[in-house]
């Protein structure tokens, strides 16, 4: 039924699609703030149960994605619904809180305005079909882990690695464009191969070059898009880290030695990959065999 509306009317798939990016968009902002806090919470109560000669402060009250309501954080004033409709809300606040006209991040809206964008561009480059709205859970969660992992360092395993499962779950069922074993051994060989270059790095430095959600990740790309995408996806990743590296040390004047997150950058290569991969490849192979 849905197919013949999204046959007869075009553009309906993609306006959809861009209105629930945005909607979800706003919903992922809780998710990018709250999810290290609950993470944090976690930790430390465990951390206190198993050690209560520690004297560790276990945290009080609850706190979920749900709860409590959004409130402003330098007034405390719960932020009220029609203040937190996507875009239009941070603009008809001017981006500042209704009661203390404290400033609001643009990057909530930003976060709002990406995507609705890259929900919009998957459903141009796909249409209408399980497989692409699938796509828009992984762009959902390839955004919440950049913006984890920039904040904080941390790629959440609650995010990696039913991305995984979900990867490997759309190859079983034949939703995915890739088979079932492609969708394994992507996985497998995501995992392994950023595995083995972090323990050759510290063999050879004594330091940890990456953490382990970076292995996941990748994992949860290969579980997706195949182990063929590998290669590719490593390579880009590798381009944008350095672009990016690079205009960071400049802007910060910070030391070559000074972490960076990488898991930004493979979630930025894994999204290209799902747009761009069969025409970058083409192009490269036209090139290369062109020129020969």
């Amino acid at each position: 039924m849905l197919d013949y509306y999204f046959i007869q009317f075009p553009a309906l798939f993609p306006i959809l699609a861009t209105l629930l990016g945005l909607i979800i968009g706003s919903f992922l902002n809780v998710v990018i703030y709250r999810l290290p806090i609950i993470m944090e919470r976690e930790w430390k109560t465990e951390f206190a149960q198993a050690y209560p000669e520690s004297k560790l402060e276990v945290p009080s009250g609850h706190y979920s994605l749900s709860l409590p309501r959004s409130q402003c954080p330098k007034c405390n004033t719960q932020i009220q619904a029609r203040d937190n409709i996507p875009l239009l809300g941070w603009l008809l606040l001017r981006g500042k809180c209704r009661y203390c006209e404290a400033k609001i991040s643009p990057r909530y809206p930003l976060i709002e305005l990406l995507s609705g964008a890259l929900c919009l561009v998957i459903a141009i480059q796909f249409g209408f079909s399980l497989y692409a709205v699938a796509l828009l859970g992984l762009t959902w969660v390839l955004i919440c882990a950049t913006f984890i992992d920039l904040d904080t360092m941390l790629l959440p395993d609650s995010l990696t690695l039913p991305l995984m499962w979900a990867g490997i779950a759309l190859a079983l069922t034949g939703i995915s464009s890739i088979t079932l074993s492609q969708a394994v051994i992507g996985a497998m060989a995501g995992y392994l191969s950023l595995w083995s270059v972090y323990w050759l790095f510290k063999l050879v430095t004594g330091k940890e070059g990456m953490g382990y959600g970076d292995f996941k990740l990748l994992a949860a790309l290969g579980a997706w898009l195949g182990w063929q995408a590998l290669p590719l996806i490593i390579l880009l990743s590798s381009l944008v880290g350095l672009i990016f590296g690079i205009i960071q040390l400049r802007l910060k004047k910070q030391g070559i030695e000074k972490a960076f997150p990488f898991g930004p950058y493979l979630a930025v290569a894994g999204w290209i990959y799902v747009i761009a991969g069969d025409q970058i490849i083409h192009w490269y192979l036209g090139i290369y065999f062109g020129g020969a």
